[in-house]
């Protein structure tokens, strides 16, 4: 029997926006300049920080990562019977941004959704990708496609189930006489405490009820990791102690960025009698350099050297119900667009995202600059 169509009007495309990187030595360090344009960070510096990809041949596992998703999304798209062409562009590596968009002028796309590939509130995971946005926009100049964006996805059930079914196995994996003991590190990508302090600023961000400005970075990281090992407890009758660690501080010593670094912790665990760990990478939708770099191969060897048994659970990546997640998104967002008002799943402490970004929300730290998908 013939799928009924889904109606994605008003949108005529969908934009995956992601951050982009090298896919070969040569691109290290262009890459990384890109990274960091208008920091001053010497070049000298820079080749030190491509060590961490000249050890995978100078090519980042993101971009391969994210032609895989975009390929489940359009199967999934044509399985619907949703008819919604998918481009993909890039902040930092090719395929960049203003060249999507030119691509998609010339296809004749006038209005376009985007999924940002980062799933939760901060300057860096949205309102930077806004910047990229609004940058690429006046560089097309005339046609240039309407660009909306679909919410905040940390709490819908496509991300945070394959989390589950993911920490459920990486437990499984460690040996049976230390399963039970283990204890769960939820991992997510450190950023500075002004940035978190900042994050949903001037927006509503609900935690149990109540208006709370600012902290949404770390806050919803905790509602994601207090479901996870909710629904883990459920599944295994026993539940596990956890923290919320981070990885990949890049900043200058001076500058506070949220802690611990997983490997700290992991030494301080060891210290305690702590016999297993499992990394649970809620940050992350796929396993980027950050995943297989600073916890399979820095906090593997930390746990190594102090007798820790280590265990990483797998990010969503492909997972049919986090690509599934992407289409439900979409005809959420069109539905909205039309006046309608759609079922918008979430689970967990905190209620579904917002669509349009607050005025002030995720501000950025050098000062204004224009943004798209949002009221400022």
């Amino acid at each position: 029997m013939p799928v009924a169509p889904a109606d994605p009007t008003p949108y005529d495309a969908l934009l995956v926006v992601s951050f982009g990187g090298p896919e070969k030595a040569e691109d290290v360090v262009p890459f990384l300049e890109n990274v960091t344009r208008g920091r001053g960070i010497p070049k000298e510096r820079l080749e030190e920080v491509g060590q961490h990809y000249f050890l995978f041949g100078g090519r980042s596992p993101i971009n391969d990562l994210n032609r895989a998703f975009i390929a489940a999304i359009e199967e999934d798209f044509r399985g619907a019977g949703l008819d919604l062409p998918v481009y993909w562009g890039n902040r930092n590596w090719d395929p960049y941004l203003a060249d999507t968009l030119r691509t998609m002028r010339d296809d004749g796309v006038r209005r376009a959704l985007c999924l940002f590939t980062s799933a939760y509130s901060s300057y860096s995971g949205c309102r930077q990708y806004r910047e990229n946005l609004a940058e690429a926009v006046a560089e097309v100049g005339e046609g240039a496609p309407r660009l909306d964006r679909v919410r905040h996805y940390f709490n819908h059930p496509g991300f945070v189930e394959p989390m589950v079914d993911a920490t459920l196995a990486a437990l499984a994996d460690l040996p049976a006489r230390t399963r039970n003991d283990a204890h769960i590190l939820y991992v997510t990508h450190s950023v500075p405490t002004s940035m978190n302090d900042a994050s949903g600023l001037g927006g509503r961000y609900l935690q149990t009820g109540s208006e709370r400005p600012g902290g949404a970075y770390v806050g919803q990281h905790l509602s994601v990791a207090a479901e996870i090992t909710d629904r883990v407890r459920q599944q295994t009758g026993h539940r596990f102690t956890t923290d919320l660690v981070y990885c990949s501080r890049s900043g200058p010593p001076h500058v506070p960025w949220l802690e611990p670094d997983i490997g700290d912790r992991i030494k301080e665990l060891a210290k305690d009698g702590t016999t297993a760990v499992v990394a649970v990478p809620i940050g992350f939708v796929s396993d980027h350099m950050e995943v297989i770099y600073d916890l399979d191969t820095e906090a593997k060897a930390v746990a190594e050297e102090v007798g820790v048994a280590f265990s990483r659970a797998a990010t969503a990546g492909v997972d049919p119900r986090f690509v599934a997640m992407v289409r439900d998104l979409v005809l959420e967002r069109s539905a909205a667009e039309r006046g309608a008002e759609p079922d918008r799943p979430a689970v967990g402490a905190l209620t579904a995202s917002w669509d349009v970004c607050p005025a002030g929300c995720c501000a950025n730290p050098r000062g204004e600059r224009p943004a798209l998908c949002g009221q400022d």
